[in-house]
């Protein structure tokens, strides 16, 4: 596949990672500040090595030293002007300063932890300078690697819990003075020490480091060649190894926009050289990339919050209930891609363009740290010793051939690249930190959720609707774990209330947090994936919402049907709701392309789409209606199937 391998190089996948991907932009240094970075990276990945093989230390400690470590380096990486990042720029005299303002704040708990313990309730007036400090460098870092939208968000909120005797009646509270908020913000594990950045300092971090060693085995690249070898021969196969691939990439990558540009450098060219629309073929990637964070066994970020949101849950159990989802998910885009390529003739590779098959099924073992990952979590071992576990698996699978093998310098690499890639985690963690913590001290979660569900008039179907509109709005341009944050502690009450599962409520913000990379106006993903197919961004984010059509379906499908996430079911009934939502998705795929095995006229494009509706509605009248209106349809197809399919394309 040499001839896709080169289709986008890496000087031009960094420069749209960092256009597209705030958290890429970092400006490139040499000399003794590249030197001090690169110790800095290296030290963060260290500490946290150390604290996840011996022991965390408390809370307090914990997550200031992560959060004073990530500050300075940010400072340090992300220059103050977009303009600048990608050059190489010297490091300016203010972002030093901030820097060493960072290390002091980090540093603050773990020097005076015995004096703040025990004054705890009070703060000194220096302690409040370093408080404001804190709160203040933690605004400029989210703003630098995440951009404006949450850091505008975060801001609001805490004018909200100062101003809060001005607000309307609805929202009102007694509102907290300055010294207050400050206190509550730094010297409580209800701010910016609470428990996004909890998160973030332990479970995220080593998540992200077993993701970054996982990339110096070359997995990365044999996601696309094994996709190809599974995929390639199909109609229409470039589209769908874009979405095995991107599935796959998911497991190591928590950016919609990073997936889209590491395997859309290969799969978007393969698909416009084989007769696909530059829209749709970046629409095709950037569904699939969005999705890889709804996969398991390692999902986005936010994730890892949601078992301490939800409490009394393991992340295996969330991975475990998010599994049929997901693979409903990039079924739905499998079956639209595959009608798409039909209806236009599409052909796949030919054996010339196909890897070797040999040389493929040769590299197999380099799919063994994520087994093992599987297995440890499901075995029942804690998130942080199966992270750390699968790290060290993965460099002992790698020396298994020559050119996969880590060495000393790959590990080096890897700690450095790992602490990287957690920079902006840990600054959207800190800044959605601010927002929890003025939730909880005003009591803002429970207004917000009674306003909705008065608003909504206490019915569940409008509550999930405007959760959905709020969920996606909030993530246009947002990280979903700030995403998460918000919507976790101010929407999913509400459709909770109404006696929804707390898992599945929570997944169902968690879905549409995700999926807004791929909706207009604001739609990261499909704008990058239009940056590489050369179409138009707006026109690529809507094929991207059409394809994705299931996902906008999928949330309501498991918050009505929980055993689509194995809630209290049994095995025979699993199955039945599998079968008849994905045969619902044939149905509303058929119907949204007008292509089954032939040409739809607009009355079979009505019909397939409401028999896909039934079918996928939780309900056994429903379902019968469906399969009734489904058989009918197939029999249409074959009775009146015609000659009407194009001929393929050479």
């Amino acid at each position: 596949m040499s001839q896709y391998d080169s289709a986008l190089s890496e000087a031009k996948q960094q420069e749209l990672l960092e256009k597209y991907d705030p958290e890429a932009g970092t400006r490139k240094l040499a000399g003794a500040a590249g030197w001090i970075v690169f110790g800095g990276l290296l030290a963060f990945s260290l500490f946290h090595l150390y604290t996840g093989i011996f022991g965390m230390l408390t809370a307090q400690l914990q997550r200031s030293i992560h959060l004073g470590f990530a500050l300075a380096l940010i400072f340090l990486l992300f220059p103050a002007q977009r303009k600048n990042r990608g050059k190489e720029y010297k490091v300016a005299w203010y972002d030093i300063i901030l820097a060493c303002i960072s290390v002091l704040v980090g540093a603050y708990w773990p020097v005076m932890i015995d004096e703040l313990v025990l004054r705890t309730g009070n703060i000194t007036s220096f302690d409040f300078f370093v408080g404001l400090a804190a709160i203040l460098l933690v605004l400029e870092a989210t703003r630098r690697t995440v951009g404006l939208p949450i850091t505008i968000i975060a801001i609001v909120f805490m004018g909200y819990a100062v101003f809060g005797p001005y607000m309307p009646s609805v929202i009102a509270h007694r509102g907290l003075e300055l010294d207050r908020l400050v206190q509550t913000m730094f010297y409580t594990t209800e701010g910016i020490l609470g428990t996004p950045i909890g998160v973030s300092s332990t479970f995220i971090f080593l998540f992200l480091l077993f993701g970054s060693f996982l990339i110096k085995t070359g997995v990365g690249e044999y996601f696309n060649d094994l996709s190809i070898a599974i995929a390639g021969r199909s109609v229409g196969g470039p589209a769908k190894v874009a979405v095995f691939s991107s599935a796959l990439q998911g497991t190591i990558s928590g950016s919609s926009v990073a997936n889209v540009v590491t395997s859309g450098a290969f799969t978007i060219p393969m698909m416009k050289n084989l007769g696909y629309k530059k829209e749709f073929a970046g629409a095709v990637e950037a569904s699939s990339s969005t999705g890889g964070q709804l996969m398991p066994p390692i999902m986005g970020a936010a994730a890892f919050l949601m078992v301490e949101f939800i409490g009394g849950i393991s992340y295996w159990e969330i991975a475990k209930a998010a599994a049929i989802p997901a693979f409903l998910y990039f079924a739905g885009i499998w079956i639209m891609t595959h009608f798409e390529a039909k209806r236009i003739g599409l052909r796949g590779l030919t054996k010339e363009e196909m890897p070797n098959r040999r040389e493929v099924l040769g590299k197999l073992y380099l799919l063994l740290p994520i087994i093992a990952i599987v297995l440890l979590l499901s075995s029942g071992m804690s998130v942080i010793r199966a992270a750390l576990w699968s790290i060290v698996i993965t460099v002992v699978v790698s020396a298994i051939k020559k050119n996969t093998r880590i060495g000393f310098k790959g590990i080096i690499d890897a700690l450095v690249d790992g602490a990287r890639s957690a920079l902006g985690v840990a600054a959207a963690c800190a800044a959605a930190g601010i927002i929890v913590g003025v939730v909880t001290k005003t009591g803002l979660g429970l207004k917000m959720a009674n306003g909705l569900l008065d608003f909504a008039g206490g019915a569940l179907l409008p509550t999930l609707f405007l959760t959905m509109i709020a969920s996606l709005i909030l993530g246009m341009g947002s990280p979903t774990t700030a995403n998460y944050v918000i919507t976790s502690t101010i929407a999913a009450p509400a459709i909770i209330l109404l006696g929804v599962p707390d898992l599945s409520a929570h997944l169902f913000v968690f879905y549409f947090g995700i999926v807004a990379d791929i909706t207009p106006p604001v739609a990261l993903a499909a704008f990058a994936a239009a940056a590489i197919s050369g179409g138009e961004p707006f026109r690529t984010g809507v094929e991207s919402t059409k394809l994705a059509i299931s996902a906008f379906i999928i949330p309501y499908m498991f918050v009505l049907s929980p055993e689509l996430l194995m809630i209290d079911t049994t095995w025979t009934y699993l199955i039945w709701v599998v079968f008849t939502a994905l045969t619902g998705m044939i149905a509303i795929s058929a119907g949204v392309i007008g292509f089954w095995m032939r040409k739809l006229n607009w009355i079979e494009r009505i019909v397939s789409l409401g028999a896909g509706l039934c079918l996928i509605y939780p309900e056994n009248i429903s379902d019968i209606v469906g399969l009734v209106l489904f058989a009918f349809l197939l029999a249409l197809q074959y009775l009146y199937k015609r000659d009407r399919i194009p001929k393929v394309q050479n």
